[in-house]
């Protein structure tokens, strides 16, 4: 496949990079070691149609495509990295999942915020007892009257301490076909924001409680079946995953390149040694491979679904990639790298944490072996055996 990029989107990444360099370069060290979500950069981002670039213009958004966010993703990486979780919320995240499925009246109401970036929206789908088996959540929305009575509790939802809507996966009833989704405001009664805790990376979560919480029947996003609808937009999430974990690994890359090419050792400069060029070589070999792939995932999407294969694989080969590369650098630089000084640490934390989040890269092996196999591998025990013990 060509992945030369057209003219335009030329234009579109050097227009990113020149915005990069004139408003987020200059703190970028200190915006990655805060953990609040970057409301200002956001609303700077909206200013320059950098929000909402996969979400058609009729809602408020640019109307590109998937590979314009990754590109946006990429360049802004590449200046400040912690300024690309923006750009991910703002086209890869539950945003983009609402934006699909939505009502009208749902995306009059916050989309605009949203899109302006004054408002951030946090996704409640892992539980105590449900991480990669996603579908044995347990927090229920129950009918009552015009609404829906919720109970359960949610953890490790991103931006959750500064958010101010929540897109909570629960269950109306029994099995993949009771799941789907609502939609929660923060100050919603029976709803309960517990203390933050923060994860390597320094973000932070906050544990999400339910008790008895009424949310009107309105503010449902998608009623019972709507899990596989859910999991095909979590694709797209994948994919700005992936674009994050890639463009950190670089930014890594770039650093300790340039470190390695100026500092000195027994008289020689660092990148002399062979040792170190091996290092570098196979570690642009990464690069370039998983580049290739998450270009081939998102170019091969559909308008915001992409194939589920190639998403698992373009997102596997990222997170190793990214935080493999990240961890190189570290070690190239030396106690440089290791410091807090620079970012190159802070690129190898948060790649760590990618390996994990949005699909485990053993979940994602699974879900290529089944393609390589063309069958289904039931990760839980046979039902005679469960029904045995």
């Amino acid at each position: 496949m060509n992945f030369e990029f057209s003219d335009e989107q030329k234009l579109f990444a050097d227009s990113v990079r020149r915005f990069a360099l004139a408003h987020l370069q200059k703190d970028a060290l200190k915006r990655a070691h805060h953990s609040g979500y970057p409301f200002d950069v956001a609303q700077l981002m909206a200013k320059h149609g950098l929000m909402g670039i996969t979400i058609p213009e009729a809602d408020g958004g640019q109307g590109g495509t998937l590979m314009d966010a990754v590109v946006a993703i990429e360049q802004v990486a590449s200046v400040c990295p912690r300024s690309s979780d923006v750009v991910q919320f703002g086209n890869f995240g539950p945003i983009r999942a609402f934006a699909e499925y939505g009502s009208a009246v749902q995306k009059v109401r916050w989309l605009p915020g949203l899109l302006a970036g004054r408002t951030v929206m946090s996704l409640g789908m892992s539980e105590p007892n449900a991480g990669s088996a996603a579908t044995d959540l347990a927090t229920t929305a129950k009918p009552d009257g015009s609404h829906y009575v919720i109970n359960g509790t949610k953890v490790f939802s991103t931006f959750s301490p500064d958010a101010a809507i929540f897109l909570i996966y629960v269950r109306y009833g029994p099995g993949v076909g009771g799941i789907g989704s609502v939609i929660v405001e923060r100050d919603t009664p029976g709803f309960a924001i517990g203390v933050p805790s923060s994860f390597m990376s320094g973000e932070q979560w906050c544990e999400l409680h339910f008790d008895n919480c009424r949310v009107p029947a309105e503010n449902v996003l998608l009623g019972p079946g709507g899990f596989k609808k859910q999991m095909a937009s979590f694709n797209v999430e994948r994919l700005g995953n992936a674009s994050r974990s890639l463009a950190f690994g670089r930014y890594a890359f770039n650093t300790a390149r340039e470190h390695v090419a100026t500092r000195e050792q027994f008289g020689r400069v660092l990148c002399e040694f062979q040792g170190l060029q091996w290092k570098f070589a196979e570690m642009a070999i990464k690069l370039e491979a998983a580049q290739l792939l998450l270009y081939r995932a998102a170019t091969n999407a559909d308008r915001g679904m992409p194939s589920a294969y190639e998403t698992a694989v373009a997102k596997a080969a990222c997170n190793v990639t990214g935080f493999e590369v990240a961890s190189e650098a570290v070690q190239a630089m030396g106690a440089t790298g290791y410091s807090r000084e620079t970012l190159v640490e802070y690129c190898m934390r948060r790649c760590r944490g990618w390996m994990i989040a949005g699909g485990s890269v053993e979940i994602l092996k699974n879900r290529i072996a089944e393609h390589v196999f063309d069958r289904r591998f039931d990760q839980r025990p046979p039902r005679h055996a469960a029904a045995a013990e």
